[in-house]
């Protein structure tokens, strides 16, 4: 088939061989252009799948691209979501949109999110990007065709490294079982993960020997020659009772020289000077308007910026991070003090640590990167959360202390059975870093932005949670857990540079809450404040507590300066870097104390919120403060730069301190 008109059955643009060439090219260029305006996104995945999407999207699938919900349509399903800007490109040049709106990618509001979401833009089956998925909807969609008798194909796009998930693999035996041939799953196998090599990391051997003995009819092909992929799937229509698998063999980051074969180039993009040089091997760099694309993509911004900013609470100055003279702050990501915890206290010969494909971003890799002789107990699981889990559980089991690190959406729910059951039932002394937690990871979207973990995981039986608000405070939370709390921790830790508002003298004491109280304006903004253990705090009478942890920790130091300066009132900062075992003698005290206080997480709103509130009712006081809580509202995340997101989610110090001010206002009323 080619692109066809549903409504008169003719053919909408059709392709040669020749055109298709230049196309998968162009979209290459395109590919690229929006991956530079985004400032984030995958580059190599991109680009080994484009002949493919090429050949898919212009020649082979049944599309109309101004009907995207024709019934008789073909199905495609991206179960690799990373790689969804060569989606976008491909569905532009199908004709579904201008070429041009892809150079929104992975900016706030724009429909072309950093993995695919359905619900955001038409012509997009489903949305994205938890990895091991993809095939098991593929099959869904292909059974209810079997059982309505519909012709439609179903095609899912998948990487090599996703099938580390035994998710894929309980998917392939279905498929086989229910002997879908309406169903065609494509390997990109580039041989590269995040990590490194496929063999190296978590060898995948033959895939093609294994796809046949699960039952599928299998073909091998070369991905990047436009003829032989053709001509796979015109053999996979073919098919009289099996599902078929094109194993596609494909160069990573094809065609740009340095980006070929290069695991670096896998999650990253190329700046101006990169991208000329890329666009120049293509042959495409005299032959696009890349000055054009570029400017739709910074108007788009600009558009952004002014709506974000319409969002913030005004007061008589600006009070964000680092934009006056005075209280200046450093920024460091969290994650950086976890890798350095495990480097320095790594060399316990008890410590395992389990990486899970993206280890050099979680820092997890510090713990062997300058001690060669810990490279054994560094253990590559590939992407194998819940197989990793069950593992470092074993570990734990004969005495070892096994860490494991990942994204926070997969460390705390992808295994969330394991976890549960396994490890904490079992009371095991398993690690689990939850990396990039929060709203703030940013661009990447919803898919990777982990809002619930306090919830899913602060629930479980026998586990501690700890949430610490800076680098400094993590690094100290890391070696605490790892050497001195025996049985399941979890520590949630973000991947943007905050402010680091700790030093070594900072008190920090496992379940215990610090108190932070605003002292002097000056010119360092740590040095501004004091803090103290609350078990060791007396009340100064203050009218506010903001009871917070993590990344919200700085927020509401902030709000405190805000509510000073502007409102003359005193500020209880709160920081709940424990969240179980929770200190609610503290919490208790500052409810007793104050006749405002609000709670603040970079979460879904009553996460953390929640078990403040409860604390409060549960110690029976005579008389509660006006209480409200910040955070994220019942809803997922979305793309866009982490402080954009922090801004137009409501977690800033602006919306806190607007929080405090609304229920001031409320006790006044009701006095009136």
């Amino acid at each position: 088939m080619a692109i066809t008109n549903s409504k008169t059955g003719k053919i909408r643009k059709s392709y040669n061989l020749k055109s298709l060439k230049e196309a998968a090219n162009l979209m290459r260029g395109l590919n690229l252009v929006a991956l530079n305006c985004a400032g984030s996104g995958h580059s190599g995945g991109t680009l080994s799948i484009m002949d493919i999407a090429a050949a898919l999207y212009l020649k082979v699938a049944r599309l109309d691209p101004q009907n995207p919900d024709w019934e008789k349509r073909d199905r495609i399903i991206w179960s690799g979501g990373h790689k969804a800007p060569a989606l976008y490109v491909s569905l532009a040049m199908a004709g579904c949109f201008p070429t041009e709106e892809v150079m929104t990618l992975r900016k706030f509001g724009s429909p072309f999110q950093g993995h695919p979401h359905w619900l955001d833009l038409k012509n997009v089956e489903v949305s994205t990007g938890s990895l091991g998925q993809g095939l098991g909807i593929g099959i869904g969609i292909a059974l209810r065709a079997k059982l309505d008798r519909k012709k439609f194909k179903v095609f899912v796009i998948s990487g090599d490294g996703e099938w580390d998930e035994g998710s894929m693999w309980e998917s392939a035996l279905a498929a086989a079982h229910y002997k879908l041939n309406n169903l065609v799953v494509i390997i990109d196998r580039n041989y590269l993960q995040i990590d490194g090599r496929t063999e190296e990391i978590m060898s995948l051997g033959s895939m093609e020997k294994k796809l046949l003995s699960f039952g599928f009819e299998v073909l091998k092909i070369n991905g990047h020659d436009m003829e032989a992929i053709l001509n796979s799937f015109q053999k996979a229509g073919k098919s009289k009772n099996k599902p078929v698998a094109i194993v596609a063999h494909t160069v990573k980051g094809k065609g740009v020289s340095f980006m070929e074969n290069v695991a670096g180039w896998h999650g990253r993009v190329p700046n101006d000077e990169e991208l000329e040089a890329a666009l120049k091997e293509l042959k495409l760099w005299d032959k696009m308007d890349v000055g054009g694309l570029k400017a739709k993509a910074a108007t788009y911004q600009k558009r952004v910026n002014r709506k974000i900013e319409k969002l913030m609470p005004k007061f008589s100055k600006n009070y964000f991070w680092n934009t006056q003279e005075t209280m200046k702050v450093e920024m460091e990501p969290t994650r950086f003090g976890f890798g350095r915890a495990l480097e320095e206290k790594g060399g316990d010969k008890r410590v395992v640590c389990l990486g899970l494909d993206i280890s050099g971003s979680v820092k997890i890799s510090q713990f062997y990167e300058n001690h060669p002789e810990r490279k054994k107990r560094f253990l590559s699981m590939g992407i194998q959360e819940q197989n990793g889990t069950t593992v470092a559980a074993g570990l734990a089991k004969e005495g070892k202390l096994p860490v494991i690190s990942t994204y926070g959406v997969f460390c705390s729910q992808r295994n969330a059975d394991q976890m549960r059951t396994t490890v904490c039932y079992g009371n095991l002394n398993v690690f689990f870093g939850g990396a990039h937690g929060g709203i703030s990871v940013g661009a990447d979207g919803a898919t990777h932005q982990a809002l619930e973990e306090i919830s899913v995981v602060g629930i479980l039986p026998n586990m501690s949670l700890v949430v610490p608000c800076d680098a400094v405070e993590t690094q100290k939370a890391t070696e605490h857990l790892l050497l001195k709390v025996k049985g399941p921790k979890y520590l949630r830790f973000a991947r943007e540079a905050t402010p680091v508002v700790t030093d070594k003298k900072t008190p920090f004491v496992f379940g215990q809450a610090n108190v932070i109280r605003l002292r002097k304006i000056g010119p360092d903004f740590n040095k501004a404040f004091e803090t103290v253990l609350a078990s060791k705090y007396k009340s100064e009478k203050e009218e506010v507590a903001i009871v917070a942890c993590g990344p919200e920790v700085p927020e509401a130091m902030r709000a405190a300066w805000i509510l000073k300066q502007e409102f003359g009132l005193e500020t209880r900062v709160l920081n709940v870097h424990t969240v179980k075992p929770l200190d609610k003698q503290a919490i208790v005290a500052a409810a007793g104390e104050v006749k405002i206080l609000v709670t603040a997480e970079e979460h879904q709103k009553g996460g953390f919120g929640n078990l403040i509130a409860s604390a409060i009712m549960e110690a029976g006081l005579v008389q509660v403060p006006k209480f409200g809580m910040i955070g994220v509202n019942d809803r997922f995340g979305a793309s866009g730069r982490p402080w954009e997101l922090i801004k137009a989610f409501g977690l800033s110090a602006e919306h806190i301190a607007q929080k405090v001010i609304q229920l001031k206002e409320v006790k006044k009323e009701k006095k009136k």
